[in-house]
Order: structure tokens, then sequence, then C-alpha cells
């Protein structure tokens, strides 16, 4: 077994409300684990619970974990478990590009489930961590994951790929034609670029306006160097190492309960999560009407009712 070194743990209470309005007392506990290239940093919401730890990945690559907070209110019954993926966040940041591997980063799950004992738990990975989420069930230890969550799913770059070029071709023709003129120059910093960009996400990235305050933490503290080499300069322009990644024929190998979530806007689109979900029997669905990739900040509520409920039903 791999040796590791887990580092001190430090222990506070946060202070939330459940779905009746209460106000509800959670421990909270971080410390920091070693993986190959430094140290990720962890934070582990009520952690006093006895319900199986729910496993939280985030997206990006490189936007730490921030703007999940709203997953915290799962920890009414169980610990809830984030950590910001090397590089990025809490975490420490090397520059060396050999670290930016999708096994690497597969690895950083298993070293943390090792430190953390979590011998049955339940895993979710949003956007960009949905696919390591699978990666690690599919390459490391299935064992004892009670169920996976996959939000916004990115699973398949070239069907990602060819979803927001389709949804490029929506936007009104002058933002189709600054996108279409920069991407053949190569012009990605212009401010035209950016302001044509925003414009896109506003729609499909996040609904909210004025944007909500953990997402903005967490576009503060963007890892746009991992952001850039592991996928490119935009959503819908891959140029990375990404961008031939799919997992789309190895789906039908998953044997634990699954549950899909993405927004009726999504830049992981209804009809490519629905052929996800295809691949896996006795999967489950769930759209959320007017929402974009960023649903779980735009309706909490329901997000968490809907996991949360999902996540109970297999103990």
């Amino acid at each position: 077994m791999r040796k590791f070194i887990l580092f001190m743990m430090i222990s506070t209470l946060l202070t939330s409300c459940n779905s009746n309005g209460d106000k509800v007392k959670k421990e909270v506990t971080e410390g920091s684990v070693k993986v190959t290239g430094g140290k990720i940093w962890y934070k582990i919401v009520g952690a006093d619970k006895k319900g199986a730890p729910l496993l939280v990945v985030h997206g990006g690559p490189g936007a730490p974990h921030d703007y999940l907070e709203p997953l915290e209110a799962l920890a009414e019954d169980r610990p809830v478990i984030f950590y910001d993926q090397l590089g990025c966040g809490n975490s420490d940041h090397p520059t060396d590009t050999l670290l930016w591997k999708v096994e690497r980063f597969v690895e950083e799950i298993k070293i943390l489930r090792e430190a953390l004992k979590l011998d049955k738990f339940h895993l979710l990975g949003q956007s960009w961590g949905a696919m390591l989420a699978t990666e690690y069930l599919l390459r490391e230890n299935p064992e004892g994951i009670l169920s996976l969550t996959l939000s916004g799913p990115l699973l398949s770059s070239p069907r990602w790929i060819e979803d927001q070029n389709r949804m490029v071709t929506l936007l009104p023709e002058k933002i189709q034609n600054t996108i279409k003129r920069c991407e053949q120059s190569g012009d990605y910093s212009s401010q035209e670029y950016q302001n044509a960009v925003q414009e896109y996400y506003k729609i499909h990235l996040c609904r909210m306006d004025p944007l909500p305050e953990p997402l903005n933490r967490t576009n503060g503290k963007m890892a746009v160097n991992i952001y850039l080499y592991m996928w490119g300069p935009s959503e819908f322009t891959a140029t990375g190492t990404l961008k031939s990644a799919d997992l789309t024929g190895e789906l039908h190998k998953i044997k634990v309960p699954v549950l899909f979530t993405c927004g009726e806007f999504d830049e992981a689109t209804p009809e490519s999560v629905r052929y996800f979900q295809s691949k896996i029997p006795g999967s489950k669905l769930h759209i959320m009407k007017g929402c974009s990739h960023s649903h779980h900040l735009e309706n909490p509520g329901e997000y968490t009712e809907v996991t949360g409920r999902f996540i109970k039903s297999n103990e």
C-alpha cells in the first residue's frame, strides 16, 4: 500500500440551516494529505455524523471546491468531504506540467480515500470531476462505493465540443462572428473574445446575475494554467490534453447505482447526459428546468433534495 502522510487536522463548528430552517451545527475538520507532486487540502463538513461519507470531486480542471458549497446541506446526516485538486485552491501549486494527467488526479482520490479510511462511501463528481470520479471507479477499487452521482458530467470531450459548437451557433450573429474570428487568429486574450465568451457563459455556465459568492470565490482562485493546459481557452474551445478523452465506451462496466443531473441549458446537454444514462442500466437522470451547468447553485434546494434522496436510498 502506498505510504502517505496525514497532516494535522483542524476542527471547527459550522452553523447552517436544515430543510426546515432550523439551525444545525456541523463539525468541520480540515487537513492535508501528501500526494505525488505536493499536498492536497481537504475539508470534512459534518465530521461527527454517522452516515456513510460523501466524497465530492470538483470540476475545472483547476476550479477549487468553493462553488460546490451548497452541497454542505447534505451533511445533516453524513460527513461531506471536499478537497482541492493539486495545483488549485488551498492545495499546493506545483508548476510541473507532467503532473497534469488524468491518472495522477485519479491517484489523488485513491490516496485521500486511504488516508481518511473510507471503506464505504458515496462519490459525487461535477463536470470534469465527473470524469475523474468515473475513472476512479473504473480503474481503481469500486468496492465500497455505495453510489455515484455525476452532475453536469464531462464524460466525452468530442461530444462536449460538438454540443458547445452547436450552442454557439444559437448566439447572436455578432457574437458568433467575434468567436470565429478570434479562434481563427488565435487571439484568445482580447477583450472582444472574452466578452463574447461571457455572453455564452451567461446562458450555459451560470444564469444567475450577479454571480453567487461561492462561484466568484472559485473564479478568483482558478488555476488558469491547468485549465489552459488540459482543456483550452474557453468551454467551447478545447486545445489541451483532454480534447480526445472519452469514457462513453466503458460506461456499461459501471455496476454501482448512478444518478445523473444536469440543467435544461447545461453545457452538458440533457440530450448527451440522457445518452450517457442509456449506457448504464438502472441509472437515473434528473434535469433541472431553467438551470445551466451551475444547477446546484441556481436551485440548491432542488439539487440537494434530489441528490440527498438518491444517496439515502443506496446506503
